[in-house]
């Protein structure tokens, strides 16, 4: 007689509900062979493609559009991770849905109807997010969370690629983590945005976060798909 020993249901419900994903920021790859760099990305293991647009109001920077995001979109079958950060989102949503985002996320602290807006993503067969920066209480989040799908952590004030992981922010993960456990939402996604590494990767991933969105490390790497791995292996 063959016995058979069935899996713990709760065992397998964490594994989904931690797994971890890699979203690779644009930000830091060499532009000018964007295609490549994104090629590279799917052969290294990279889960998501993390696309940040900055409008030059919201934040300092002013970074690319719809139109690039169209032609990556040409160029790659990958998730693409859409980060708004725009002082007013809400005439981009089409442009972005329309160019082919699988996930749009907008700040918190934008100047818009929020609840509008999460809404006005998710009618358009995408996934939405909600961003919020390192000064702000992660409370602010909180009535929003059943319009989104995930929710960005910045680790770093947004703007500017390479800054180092703010330290801080971790007790906003966990926060958060602990709300969206005792809301039953066990398929969250918590991502984290901002100096990124090895070491600072365990750091998010204890404290809740399951999706790291990771520019420098990755693209400046002499071998992305050991970063990648490594990554993977540290959390």
């Amino acid at each position: 007689m063959v016995f058979y020993i069935l899996p713990d249901k709760n065992h397998v419900e964490k594994e989904k509900k931690y797994m971890m994903k890699i979203s690779a920021s644009l930000l830091a790859c060499n532009l000018a062979q964007l295609a490549l760099e994104i090629s590279k990305c799917k052969k290294s293991g990279v889960d998501w493609v993390h696309f940040d647009v900055m409008d030059g109001v919201f934040v300092d920077q002013i970074t690319y559009g719809s139109p690039v995001l169209k032609t990556v979109r040409s160029s790659t079958d990958m998730f693409l991770d859409v980060h708004l950060m725009v002082e007013d989102p809400t005439k981009q949503i089409k442009l972005f849905a329309d160019a082919g985002a699988d996930l749009i996320t907008i700040h918190v602290e934008s100047f818009c109807n929020i609840s509008e807006v999460l809404k006005d993503i998710k009618s358009r067969g995408k996934k939405a997010a909600l961003a919020i920066k390192p000064l702000t209480p992660i409370e602010a989040v909180y009535p929003y969370l059943h319009l989104c799908d995930m929710v960005l952590v910045m680790t770093v004030e947004p703007g500017y690629g390479g800054q180092m992981f703010i330290p801080e922010t971790v007790e906003k993960i966990s926060a958060l983590r602990k709300v969206t456990d005792n809301l039953g939402m066990k398929d969250f996604d918590i991502q984290v945005d901002g100096g990124i590494n090895e070491k600072t990767a365990v750091t998010a991933k204890e404290a809740g976060a399951n999706v790291l969105a990771v520019g420098t490390t990755l693209f400046k790497a002499d071998n992305m798909k050991a970063v990648c791995d490594e990554l993977k292996k540290s959390v």
